[in-house]
């Protein structure tokens, strides 16, 4: 689970919050993204469409709802932003 943001976070932060969240699990619904990356579902809706057209998540149809997966390109992402947290921790830049 994503820790709760004590302040705003960037887009980046919160792709990458999804990503951990998409990344740790399987058959992630929606329901469980809103509560694991704390984004309110109004705004996940619009980051999950933008993430799914940028090929870092796909969704699989399951019944009525559907089920997030993280791809290669997305786990590729995850990588980066980590290396990218670690510089900026080292420097004291925010992200």
């Amino acid at each position: 689970m994503v820790e709760p943001a004590l302040k705003n976070r960037s887009k980046c932060r919160i792709f990458a919050d999804i990503l951990i969240v998409l990344s740790e699990g399987n058959d992630v619904r929606i329901t469980q993204l809103v509560h694991s990356a704390n984004v309110p579902y109004d705004r996940l809706t619009g980051y999950l469409s933008q993430m799914e057209r940028s090929d870092l998540i796909k969704t699989s149809p399951i019944d009525a709802g559907g089920v997030y997966e993280i791809t290669q390109k997305g786990r590729k992402y995850l990588i980066e932003y980590r290396k990218l947290e670690e510089f900026s921790n080292i420097f004291g830049v925010e992200i």
